[in-house]
């Protein structure tokens, strides 16, 4: 019989997380039944999303229930299979839970191609992250050759890509990273013309310096001071796609929202501000891949992603590091 590890949610956790707020047991894997295969999950994909997740509450999924397998998206091995298009030995993503084993019937699963790049990339770059980079730029952010694009979380799995789309479109690329070393990663190594560290006292006028001719596309990831401060700096008809509020998802009081100042630029600037999910592009997501597989494929775009080999037992602590900015680069946690 094949034994499943696997992370059940406990409790609502109450700003991080803590063990407390997770089982983590041993269960008999289930077995495919026709129309079925069982993927052996080697990585998961770890994600701000998933603190979201597992609040109680009217959300853009519905919250992961208590008891249930805590939801992520990964990737591994085909090790059984009633599935024709799913054979033993293929290589497959999708959403299978922090768990070693899952049972799929094959929706929303992609078939990888791991001779062009390992199971990690494709839960990064050239997976959700990577999606998310490529719809909420291009289609929500739409930049114009010679515009200013600046992008929060810049080293993190969706800000790296933003910033190096943003670059491919001819626009000037900001990114805003905390901390000397990830600052250098983003202009040395993924071509951003300025990264800003938010970290330093003098931030704001960093910025301010980093952007002279104001920005036209602020790919929001994080809301807190470093929003306020991008809003501020917006020009007429700049495009917010807002895609994440990091800052937030651990708060245990009001932390606030934009300042006067700000949602004055939304208005007297008359910004587009428009919140969304990589969900929202599901029907497109073979066009984003294929795109990001040729860009990564002819060395025009690079990824890093921060790979913990910790396994299964680790995820909380590891999920953690996401909020106080322990990562550098795409997340990915190691099961096996």
């Amino acid at each position: 019989m094949t034994t499943n590890r696997l992370v059940r949610l406990a409790a609502r956790p109450v700003g991080l997380v803590g063990r407390e707020d997770f089982d983590i047991v041993d269960e008999p894997a289930a077995e495919p039944s026709d129309g079925e295969f069982r993927v052996c999950v080697e990585v998961i994909s770890l994600d701000p999303a998933m603190r979201g997740w597992m609040n109680e509450g009217r959300s853009y999924v519905p919250p992961v229930e208590l008891g249930a397998v805590m939801r992520a998206y990964g990737a591994g091995k085909v090790e059984a299979s009633k599935h024709p298009d799913f054979p033993v030995g293929a290589a497959v993503a999708g959403l299978f839970g922090v768990q070693r084993y899952a049972i799929s019937d094959g929706k929303n699963v992609a078939r990888l191609d791991v001779d062009a790049a390992p199971l990690e990339r494709w839960v990064g770059g050239l997976g959700m992250p990577g999606q998310t980079a490529y719809f909420g730029l291009l289609d929500l952010g739409r930049p114009k050759p010679g515009e200013t694009v600046v992008v929060s979380a810049a080293s993190g799995a969706v800000g790296q890509i933003v910033g190096q789309i943003a670059k491919l479109q001819g626009a000037r690329a900001v990114g805003i990273a905390g901390g000397p070393d990830k600052c250098r990663f983003l202009t040395e190594e993924l071509g951003f013309d300025v990264a800003v560290d938010y970290k330093r006292d003098d931030f704001a006028d960093r910025l301010r310096d980093a952007t002279p001719d104001r920005i036209d596309v602020y790919f929001e990831n994080v809301g807190g001071p470093v929003g306020d401060a991008c809003f501020k700096r917006m020009n007429l008809f700049g495009r917010v796609p807002l895609c994440g509020l990091i800052h937030h998802y651990n708060a245990t009081e009001d932390l606030g929202g934009l300042s006067g100042a700000a949602l004055r630029s939304v208005l007297v600037n008359r910004l587009e501000v428009r919140g969304f999910i990589v969900f929202d592009f599901a029907a497109r997501a073979s066009e984003a891949t294929a795109k990001l597989a040729e860009w990564h494929r002819d060395g025009k775009l690079r990824m890093r992603e921060d790979v913990r080999d910790d396994g299964i037992d680790a995820f909380p602590e590891v999920l953690n590091e996401l909020f106080s900015g322990g990562n550098f680069g795409k997340l990915v946690l190691r099961l096996g």
